[in-house]
């Protein structure tokens, strides 16, 4: 059985955290983490072939473009590196450790933690990643925290060999985040995964994967068309190919934590594995989400909802006659503020 993710009260609650110069990645049990805006939005390839496409997608007032390197586009999976780096900082700062936007990590360890082979092609592959992750270009004005700018970047913004074997094969690299996915991380805009999820082999198995994390993680249902979810994947799949690739992926029922199904009106619904759904905070209804996004435009509203609930349970987890009018309200004095 998956394990289900962690309920957010282990998390900490909003706090300022202490900087450091430079964050050494050292803390084996990390649980894995994922930035919110790269969940929701199709940042990554999902070709296993060089993939070197000039992508772009809008969705509402949100709109990015994605320039490959001669390398092609990062892959679904070269996000494994950037999971990998998430996860270690959201573990220090929650255990009251300085981070910064530069890590050192053990290329061994990071193997080990996404579930890969440790042989020398594997290293290969990730030195790849990393070429992929910093030479992939990004122009968006994806909110990260409560900054929303329209601004151009790399997914890493540089990478090197610390150290080598005297075989050549690397062992600690030094990763420096983007200032974009930094501020995601220190803005806790982040959402634990499954562990299974690096035992996804199919690039769409694991995006459709982030997309019932995102938005289905404290629903007990969540349905979406199948040409919005073509769309928000980011495949390059006709939509009769990739109604068929669903229909299939739904009838595997690989998905950690999720059901997948496929319903009249080409409508699919995600609903979570018994023992999946999240903690016994408030519940939300869709109406209520749909409100928040008109109350605070241009904001996240999952990224709201995540504040908010970890606000309510710095608080006392205290009992709400109205969690839906708490929470819009909450939502008014966030989006109030970021216009001071």
């Amino acid at each position: 059985m998956p394990i289900p993710a962690p309920p957010l009260r282990q998390e900490a609650a909003p706090q300022m955290l202490p900087l450091g110069d430079f964050f050494v990645c050292d803390i084996a049990a990390a649980l894995p983490k994922d930035d919110m805006a790269t969940m929701e939005h199709p940042v990554f390839s999902l070709s296993t072939r060089p993939d070197r496409r000039v992508l772009r997608y809008e969705h509402g007032a949100v709109s990015v473009e994605i320039t490959p390197s001669v390398k092609g586009l990062a892959t679904i999976h070269d996000k494994d590196v950037l999971i990998y780096c998430i996860s270690q900082l959201v573990a220090a700062s929650n255990a009251g450790r300085p981070v910064a936007r530069s890590l050192e990590l053990v290329a061994h360890d990071l193997l080990v933690a996404c579930g890969r082979e440790t042989s020398g092609d594997a290293y290969r592959r990730l030195r790849e990643a990393f070429e992929r992750l910093a030479g992939t270009r990004i122009v968006t004005n994806i909110p990260t925290g409560e900054t929303i700018t329209t601004e151009g970047f790399g997914l890493i913004e540089g990478w090197k060999i610390v150290r080598r074997t005297r075989s050549g094969r690397m062992v600690s690299v030094t990763v420096t985040l983007s200032d974009w996915l930094y501020r995601a991380v220190l803005s806790r805009s982040v959402l634990t995964l499954s562990r299974d999820y690096f035992a996804l082999r199919k690039p769409l198995e694991r995006r459709v994967y982030e997309l019932a994390r995102k938005h289905c993680g404290r629903q007990a249902r969540w349905q979406i068309s199948m040409a919005v979810l073509c769309a928000k994947s980011g495949s390059a799949s006709p939509l009769r190919v990739f109604r068929k690739m669903i229909r299939d992926m739904a009838a595997a029922g690989n998905l950690p934590e999720y059901s997948l199904s496929v319903e009249p009106g080409d409508m699919v619904v995600v609903v979570p594995r018994a023992g999946v759904l999240e903690e016994d905070g408030p519940v939300l209804a869709p109406e209520t989400l749909a409100e928040a996004r008109a109350l605070a435009p241009g904001w996240d509203v999952y990224a709201l909802e995540a504040d908010w609930r970890r606000y309510w349970q710095a608080s006392g987890r205290p009992r709400l006659r109205s969690p839906a009018r708490a929470f819009l309200a909450y939502c008014v004095r966030r989006a109030g503020a970021g216009r001071d």
